[in-house]
């Protein structure tokens, strides 16, 4: 029986028949954009997220875009992010004209390195050529930022701060989710997530009622919200009067009745998913060079389990011939890629993100992984002498 780098039949097994239910439920009704599963998903989601308010949309990558559209981010503005991430996190930047300056992460979590983050910020203001505007962190393999530091930073020099929970939606940091200290959370529902849908989807937390609206108005087209009606009258659906250049990028209700069902055993596959992390964590430790670390107050929801090893690429191939699937995340960072490489690097550049990408590796990782297929993964690891 080969072994599951990700096993999402597991959970299906166990929520099929609230899925199918769900689903039925949907074509019963014919509501297939923006549903009214959408609209009670939203509301779950931002009670579970500690939020007033969350919105829904296509992808995790939109999820980034639209605080930045609604903020008016753009040309001169710099945002600053990591390199160590997957594409989508820069990639939104330049979509609104702006300019990624990309931070170096702390060794241990793998997260954006305050400090290296404050010396990037100052010389960007010291070099006068660019505003800075936005911070976007990013919980990788699903763990908390240092959101704390990070606040203080942003509110120091003026700048939004985005937490980019595609992988980490669901972590806390001393009981509280990022949104706390950030002002909006975006997320991912890619099937792959920690919380995933069986097609793509996003969303964005927030506590602030008219960003809210606008977003609303990004996601559809840049229809007309009730901050643009003020003083005047529509007759027909707003979404035939558009108020801005925006895009298409809704959830379909299908996708929203499922991810309902899911949410719900969320927090029950979270407290798992710790489980896995630690048996890993006490099989492997001494035989890698590193296991993960977790900021001190975090919780995890584990999205991977990445370790670190000398001869990464050695170790991979004879985890294949045991059977056990590998993958790594990331081998290139993001400001080496050839259309991100001429943006701007924070000061001092980024020495442990180069490093970290040629020793990385990810092993398989689902709350519903038994002792018995993990301690044959722990074996496999421990048995390579290279």
């Amino acid at each position: 029986m080969s072994i599951a780098f990700i096993d999402l039949a597991a959970q299906q097994r166990r929520i099929r028949d609230r899925i199918d239910a769900a689903i039925g439920r949907v074509l019963d009704h014919g509501g297939y954009v923006m549903g009214p599963e959408v609209r009670e998903f939203e509301a779950r989601l931002a009670e579970f997220g500690q939020a007033k308010l969350a919105l829904s949309c296509g992808n995790g990558t939109d999820a980034i875009a639209l605080p930045l559209m609604a903020w008016g981010i753009g040309a001169g503005d710099a945002v600053f992010c990591p390199s160590f991430t997957f594409a989508a996190t820069p990639e939104v930047v330049p979509w609104v004209e702006a300019t990624p300056v990309f931070v170096d992460i702390l060794p241990d979590t793998f997260n954006l390195d305050p400090a290296k983050l404050e010396a990037a910020i100052l010389a960007v203001k010291a070099e006068g050529k660019l505003k800075p505007a936005v911070v976007i962190a990013v919980d990788l393999f699903g763990q908390p930022a240092d959101y704390p530091a990070l606040r203080a930073i942003c509110d120091r020099y003026g700048l939004k701060l985005i937490s980019d929970s595609a992988q980490g939606f669901g972590c806390t940091l001393n009981g509280k989710h990022p949104l706390h200290w950030a002002d909006v959370t975006t997320t991912s529902f890619f099937p792959a997530k920690p919380l995933g849908c069986y097609g793509d989807g996003g969303a964005v937390l927030t506590n602030d009622a008219a960003l809210w609206d606008l977003m609303d108005s990004y996601r559809v087209h840049g229809k007309a919200v009730a901050q643009d009606l003020v003083g005047r009258t529509f007759e027909h659906e707003t979404k035939y009067l558009n108020a801005r250049i925006g895009m298409n990028s809704r959830l379909d209700t299908i996708q929203a009745a499922v991810l309902i069902e899911k949410l719900a055993i969320f927090s029950e596959e979270i407290a798992l998913r710790q489980v896995v992390a630690d048996r890993y964590a006490d099989g492997l430790k001494g035989k890698v060079l590193a296991t993960p670390g977790v900021i001190d107050g975090g919780v995890s929801v584990w999205a991977q389990y990445v370790i670190e090893h000398a001869d990464r690429d050695g170790l991979a191939a004879h985890l294949k011939t045991q059977g056990v699937p590998t993958a790594v995340y990331y081998p290139v960072p993001m400001h080496v890629q050839a259309p991100y490489a001429h943006f701007p690097r924070g000061a001092g550049g980024l020495p442990v993100t180069e490093a970290k990408a040629g020793t990385v590796l990810a092993l398989p990782m689902h709350p519903y992984m038994d002792e018995a297929t993990q301690a044959q993964i722990i074996a496999a690891v421990r048995g390579f002498n290279g």
